[in-house]
């Protein structure tokens, strides 16, 4: 019976951690150099630090945790599943941006809880 009663607060996390590492990777990928005009203005519109940040942002009110989005940088980082991401043009530059971003929140975090 205490089953039934027992609230989810964030009841689509797991479906928010796999848009954060989507949204991550859709970001550090860029766009291919055979995008088509349409392609490359959704990518001027969207593909931006701003809107990366703001989609994990809104990952993170719906349960993502900052460990989890710094596990993902990590696993990127990393991982030999990520290396031709890795090789891509700009990709250090952008993932610098991202990690500059949700670092300072980690250390916050860090603090405000020891």
């Amino acid at each position: 019976m205490m089953d039934l009663l027992t609230q989810n607060s964030f009841p689509m996390r797991e479906w928010h951690i796999e848009h954060m590492e989507k949204t991550i990777i859709k970001y550090l990928t860029g766009i291919s150099e055979t995008a088509s005009t349409w392609e490359k203005r959704q990518h001027r519109r969207y593909g931006t630090i701003a809107n990366c940040i703001k989609q994990i942002e809104y990952d993170i009110k719906h349960g993502v945790t900052i460990d989890e989005v710094s596990g993902v940088l990590k696993k990127i980082k990393t991982d030999s599943a990520f290396e031709s991401l890795r090789r891509t043009d700009s990709f250090y530059e952008r993932f610098d941006e991202i990690e500059r971003h949700f670092a300072p929140l980690k250390e916050k975090l860090a603090l405000w809880h020891s």
